[in-house]
């Protein structure tokens, strides 16, 4: 591994997704830069998703807007950064069971319209049609965003990290930040580097380095396990992406299994309550899967805000940048967030 050089105009700390894509758009824009990462590029966060990409998030049009341009920033990766993606379109849908449920859409659905955002309200015969697992005496109404594809984000790390690399970057991995200093010179087991900015994007962890610096990011990392069941008795093609509005739970094809995920269990719950959980609503919302077994898949934390939404922003007195908070929805707004981070560095 070549030195930490002595100093950068910006360090980047954390090599998942939005790292990448910050590396990226600061290198591109003209700006030295250096990542850091304590592991592999797109081991933490990013490799501990379901692999999709979507643009509608139920009551949060904000969040839509950046996943939107991300979204088209995706669909040109191969031109501007080299590297394709692949990405296969399957749409995300929502499942209504409450009528309060179908209010709430719909008064959110102007923001989300006025977002970018491509949802509307199905009924629920015609959500049984587009996933025939979903019981349609057990569901009201549905949204349906056919704008969600599934893409490995590793694919996104490793062209992001390319790029970054082709504009001068240097990214340096299993490099811990063991301390950060007043004047922002950043302290590792390889060496010291002084920034001119340091942006955090460390996931999970940005609340720890951002108190090294004494910075306060009100994180509360949020544990995710995703399981897959057995193949299924009768055998399925691939279906949106389903997630049942009251408990959470989500579904989606995973080749001839199904991936789902529920978070974790909350706080003094056992596994096999959790677990009983998940089977009771795979049961009422989807009986082809009644009963069947459940296996883990991978576990993870994500890094989460109180109010699950990102913070994107920089520390008032001093050059500290951060983007985190994006409780497992970071591969949706990787491109946006780069870019509005660059903006934020320039304009310091």
């Amino acid at each position: 591994m070549s030195a930490l050089p002595a100093h950068a105009d910006a360090v980047v700390i954390g090599g998942g997704v939005i790292g990448t894509s910050a590396a990226h758009h600061l290198a591109e824009a003209g700006v030295n830069t250096v990542l850091l990462d304590r592991g592999a590029l797109g081991g933490g966060a990013s490799a501990h998703t379901a692999g999709m990409v979507r643009t509608y998030f139920p009551g949060d049009p904000r969040t839509g807007q950046r996943a939107v341009r991300s979204l088209k920033a995706y669909h040109d990766f191969a031109r501007d950064i080299g590297a394709p993606l692949g990405l296969q379109r399957l749409g995300f849908m929502v499942l209504f069971t409450e009528e309060q449920q179908i209010a709430e859409f719909e008064a959110d659905h102007r923001a989300q319209q006025a977002a970018g955002v491509d949802v509307g309200l199905i009924s629920a015969r015609a959500a049984a049609e587009l996933n025939p697992l979903i019981s349609e005496s057990a569901v009201l109404a549905a949204a349906w965003s056919p704008e969600a594809y599934h893409v490995d984000g590793l694919d996104i790390v490793r062209g992001y990290a390319a790029a970054a690399r082709n504009h001068g970057a240097r990214l340096f991995t299993h490099t811990p930040v063991t301390g950060i200093d007043d004047d922002n010179t950043v302290h590792t087991p390889q060496g010291s580097i002084k920034a001119a900015s340091i942006v955090c994007t460390a996931g999970p962890w940005s609340g720890e380095v951002a108190s090294l610096a004494s910075v306060d990011l009100p994180m509360r990392p949020h544990a995710i396990e995703m399981l897959f069941t057995d193949v299924p008795p009768a055998p399925h093609g691939e279906m949106p992406m389903t997630m049942h509005a009251t408990s959470g739970l989500r579904i989606r094809s995973w080749k001839d299994r199904i991936l789902l995920a529920m978070g974790a269990p909350k706080a003094g719950e056992s596994r096999e309550a959790w677990l009983g959980r998940i089977t009771g609503h795979l049961g009422t919302l989807f009986p082809a899967l009644d009963g069947i077994r459940l296996h883990r898949a991978w576990t993870g934390d994500f890094d989460a805000s109180p109010r699950n939404t990102a913070f994107i922003g920089a520390h008032p007195t001093r050059r500290f940048l951060y983007a985190a908070g994006f409780t497992g929805a970071g591969l949706c707004q990787a491109p946006a967030a780069g870019e509005q981070l660059r903006d934020l560095l320039l304009a310091k």
